[in-house]
């Protein structure tokens, strides 16, 4: 196999692993931080379904994302590859050290269509425009991703907002610590879904892409994904969930919004049902953005007032710059090394 398509693959995994303590962070942020469960329990529970879902979530997600880049020139789209995924890596080690929730998703659609762009040019992109213009419109492509990831984000926005009235209502005339008590073991049901969807749907990128990389390098008759892929992306998804984003849950769980049980169960209930439907219609989402989105929502139905603003703002600018950003880093890494390695 050529070099590029091995280094291709290695970033593929090592892209993996930081999406296991960026993304999962997101999600066990809530849970941890409502004290629903101790920080080992919260992250072996979410480690074990993101690992579960890797294995049983399907390929829907992962043809959407290889089929965002046309394949022109073998060897100038491996370069697009290795260099969309070396930039995406980088977003998500950067938002992470800053303690940012970022999205792994928007990070790497970004760095494809940025290489794309700057490597083998706009027409090898596929923008979805024709299909949006046809008799009978359809999202496929570019369109596709963006619509619905924007979509997913504010699904999450209003549904953790309609969740925390709607269990406020609910539950005005509860027991407090009655209720505390089930809102735990709800909790726990709650961070289960999230957790499986989150690995059923982030370990597709990677694994969309590493499909991709065998197929232009020679390696398979057909865009498909082996086993063994599959396997070592759930494997890696986990560890790096293991390795904790305490950043991350620090900043979602404490700096935007001070998370209770109830908050905590709207938040990932809300989150889990569309991260969810998202996976099984084959949309790419950001579990992280729609996480973030969802504890905006509790907290301003909860009360706007106890929400710390300057830090949902620094979220806000993240999760705003995320594809721009990784699309000019792509674009510029590509327009220096094409020249050397992509003859």
């Amino acid at each position: 196999m050529e070099v590029i398509a091995v280094a291709a693959l290695l970033l593929a995994f090592a892209f993996t692993w930081t999406s296991g303590f960026q993304d999962a962070a997101s999600i066990a942020a809530t849970f941890i931080a409502s004290r629903s469960a101790t920080p080992r329990e919260g992250i072996l529970l979410v480690a074990g379904m993101n690992v579960l879902g890797a294995v049983l979530g399907g390929s829907a997600v992962a043809f959407t994302l290889s089929g965002l880049v046309e394949v022109t020139a073998p060897r100038q789209t491996l370069v697009v590859l290795l260099i969309a995924l070396l930039s995406a890596t980088a977003w998500n080690l950067g938002t992470w050290q800053r303690g940012l929730p970022s999205s792994s998703t928007h990070a790497l659609v970004g760095g494809l269509v940025g290489a794309a762009i700057a490597g083998t040019g706009l027409e090898s992109v596929n923008w979805g425009l024709a299909a949006l213009m046809a008799p009978s419109p359809s999202l496929t492509g570019v369109a596709k991703v963006l619509v619905l990831l924007v979509a997913s984000v504010a699904l999450g926005l209003g549904g953790g907002f309609i969740a925390q009235r709607g269990t406020t209502l609910l539950l005005r005339n509860a027991r407090r610590r009655t209720t505390r008590r089930r809102l735990i073991r709800a909790n726990w049901g709650a961070a289960l879904l999230m957790a499986f969807f989150n690995g059923a749907n982030d370990s597709q990128k990677q694994l969309g892409i590493i499909a991709l990389v065998l197929f232009v390098a020679g390696e398979s008759a057909t865009l498909e994904i082996p086993l063994w892929t599959r396997a070592a992306c759930a494997l890696l998804l986990g560890l790096g969930t293991l390795g904790g984003g305490w950043r991350i849950m620090n900043t979602l769980g404490r700096r935007i919004f001070r998370v209770a049980p109830i908050h905590s169960f709207d938040s990932q209930t809300s989150s889990g049902l569309v991260v969810a439907v998202s996976t099984l219609i084959g949309a790419p989402v950001s579990s992280s953005h729609i996480i973030t989105g969802s504890i905006l929502g509790v907290g301003g139905a909860e009360n706007p007032r106890r929400m710390n603003w300057r830090a949902a703002e620094e979220v806000l600018i993240a999760m705003l710059t995320t594809i721009p950003a990784t699309a000019l880093l792509a674009a510029a890494l590509v327009l220096i090394t094409l020249p050397f390695i992509g003859r």
